[in-house]
């Protein structure tokens, strides 16, 4: 049984579901610690002038957790990105047919940001044809912290085997996920390029999953064979 966790980032880049394409179950990690700099509020798309920044605005405390941060819709911010999205992309080849949706999740009311991205990746992660299994931390009642929570996580969902961002190599160490059963692994996800539109800008990685879906479609076949590519060192 293999595991995943992230907290519910804005529509985020393709290796944030390249994790959910792996794992049996993803576990959203909606309450933690909201940060502004982490992309739990904002994301990248590409525009004529290169990488253009959504952000949505929020109202928030210090240490506020994900799932009680709000989404200020009534500075209209939702309308002002859906325009921008149609600005930039309305002639992408696959964009008719998948922005409708999109827009539809995004024009709902959510108490909290975490609500919204769960919606929207959900959506998403369902749409590219994953079978993974979602969860958020805030139903799980596991109070521990850092690495022991995220064994305790996998652990109270029967995994065997945990799939890790790289960036969490600095505090975990396999052997207190083996000595509870549990192989740690780290994603291999490597930026890949795909059509994009203006070509004078050049290609950009890590933009939104949009970026992708509008040129693309949900075509996941294509992503997981470039990945595989790049790992293999073709």
């Amino acid at each position: 049984m293999i595991i995943s966790i992230h907290q519910p980032d804005y529509i985020p880049y393709l290796g944030y579901f390249y994790k959910i394409a792996q794992s049996d179950k993803f576990v959203y990690l909606d309450d933690c610690q909201f940060s502004n700099d982490n992309m739990h509020h904002w994301n990248r798309v590409k525009t004529p002038q290169g990488e253009c920044r959504l952000k949505i605005p929020v109202a928030q405390s210090l240490g506020d957790p994900i799932n009680k941060v709000r989404p200020k819709d009534e500075l209209g911010w939702k309308q002002k990105q859906l325009k921008t999205i149609e600005m930039n992309y309305g002639k992408a080849p696959h964009f008719a047919e998948t922005f409708p949706e999109i827009a539809d999740i995004l024009s709902k009311d959510y108490d909290n940001i975490a609500d919204l991205n769960i919606a929207l990746n959900t959506h998403i992660a369902k749409k590219f044809g994953f079978s993974a299994e979602f969860y958020r931390t805030s139903d799980m009642k596991i109070d521990t912290v850092r690495e022991e929570r995220v064994i305790d996580i996998c652990c109270a969902l029967g995994g065997d085997t945990y799939i890790s961002g790289n960036g969490a190599r600095v505090y975990q160490d396999e052997e207190h996920f083996l000595a509870r059963g549990v192989n740690l692994v780290y994603t291999d996800y490597k930026p890949i390029e795909y059509r994009q539109q203006w070509k004078k800008v050049g290609f950009l990685p890590y933009m939104s999953v949009v970026d992708y879906i509008f040129n693309c479609g949900y075509d996941w076949d294509y992503v997981d064979a470039e990945i595989k590519k790049l790992n293999s060192g073709e």
